[in-house]
């Protein structure tokens, strides 16, 4: 019999098979993400009922096999159960959900994408931020992870990191007014918007949820987002369905 393999991690999905089994899946520290079946989860006093659902996070101990993984038990450190109670605070957790599943892959070092949607839950539930400030923390620093952060700290065409103002879509970065001129498609951002850009990009995950913008900048900052983040998403998020909706 194989050993078994134990990895920290946090359920990102989860759905019934058959009468009484589950497929989640995992997104891990050691394997990336992973797609695992908890047999028996659906039985009322079965022991892997409260730890294959969306948001736990903690220790899993699974069993490879040869197309996926045999969930066998788990130490929970974090259920997040209080998000359910969280109004639309735990449809903006699913929808990370749902976005980390969607950039993640199985075998990559996903360390940084956990950590992310761990600060990101407990930010949700401190309820210290606005919503949308925090969607907009968590895609952007999304993109950030998997490699396509814009360019906004310096012009994009003659280097100076002074007066960046105009953004291009097309090229995904920032130029200063004069070179702005040149570009075909020049989106003009205020400083303060740009700021906020550079502080998600760069600032230690611990520290990501630790400032606010007014009405303005989280305005253009969301429209922003949605432009970019539409280059790089081609699947139609359910979830995001659901927050359109109780716009």
């Amino acid at each position: 019999m194989r050993e078994p393999i134990i990895v920290s991690g946090m359920v990102l999905a989860a759905s019934p098979v058959g009468e009484y089994d589950k497929r989640v899946v995992i997104l891990t520290r050691e394997l990336g993400k992973i797609t695992a079946f908890a047999r028996g989860a659906r039985r009322m006093k079965s022991p892997l009922m409260a730890v294959s659902n969306p948001f736990v996070f903690g220790e899993f101990q699974v069993y490879e096999g040869r197309d996926s993984y045999t969930l066998s038990g788990a130490n929970v450190k974090e259920y997040f159960l209080d998000l359910a109670q969280m109004q639309p605070g735990v449809y903006y957790g699913f929808y990370f959900l749902e976005l980390a599943e969607y950039f993640s892959q199985e075998g990559n070092d996903e360390t940084q994408m956990l950590n992310l949607l761990y600060v990101t839950m407990n930010a949700i539930r401190r309820g210290r931020q606005d919503l949308r400030l925090i969607r907009c923390i968590f895609e952007l620093r999304t993109i950030t992870i998997n490699g396509e952060a814009p360019q906004m700290f310096s012009c994009m065409e003659c280097g100076t990191k002074e007066n960046l103002t105009v953004f291009s879509l097309r090229d995904s970065a920032i130029y200063c007014p004069n070179c702005g001129k040149t570009i075909k498609d020049p989106w003009p951002l205020q400083p303060a918007t740009v700021l906020a850009c550079r502080y998600i990009i760069a600032s230690p995950t611990e520290k990501l949820y630790g400032f606010t913008v007014n009405e303005d900048i989280l305005d253009e900052l969301e429209r922003l987002l949605r432009a970019y983040l539409h280059r790089y998403v081609e699947k139609k998020m359910k979830t995001l369905q659901i927050l359109d909706v109780m716009k």
